[in-house]
């Protein structure tokens, strides 16, 4: 043993309780659920699984809906109002001229929104 933290491994779907356990997972393995690690596709498939919930009656976490309370906490953060384009688009923008990856940023971001929210679990990877 090299004295380092082993790393938490993947859970099949079936585990998976909420959006945020779905998060973690794609952080350990973003190449098997994010087409070309895009920030885009990212956004598109928690558009899908909220409409998805919606569809099925489903009691869904809609943090990430366009209006939700993601962009509404990331707005201040870049400092900004609003924006028409999405918060994928404004992370990938802010990514681009900070010269890191956008999803990377992603979840640095999503960690520090999860930090600042009581209802919001706090098992980040």
């Amino acid at each position: 043993m090299t004295g380092q933290a082993e790393l938490p491994k993947p859970r099949p779907l079936r585990e998976l309780d909420t959006v945020y356990d779905f998060l973690d997972d794609v952080r350990l393995r973003p190449n098997m659920y994010v087409r070309g690690r895009s920030i885009l596709h990212l956004q598109s498939i928690l558009y899908g699984y909220s409409v998805a919930c919606e569809i099925h009656g489903v009691p869904a976490v809609t943090d990430f809906d366009p209006l939700g309370p993601f962009s509404k906490w990331l707005w201040p953060r870049f400092g900004m109002q609003h924006s028409s384009l999405g918060w994928a688009i404004e992370i990938k923008r802010a990514a681009d001229a900070a010269g890191v990856p956008p999803l990377d940023m992603f979840f640095d971001l999503l960690d520090e929104f999860r930090a600042g929210r009581d209802d919001v679990p706090q098992d980040a990877v």
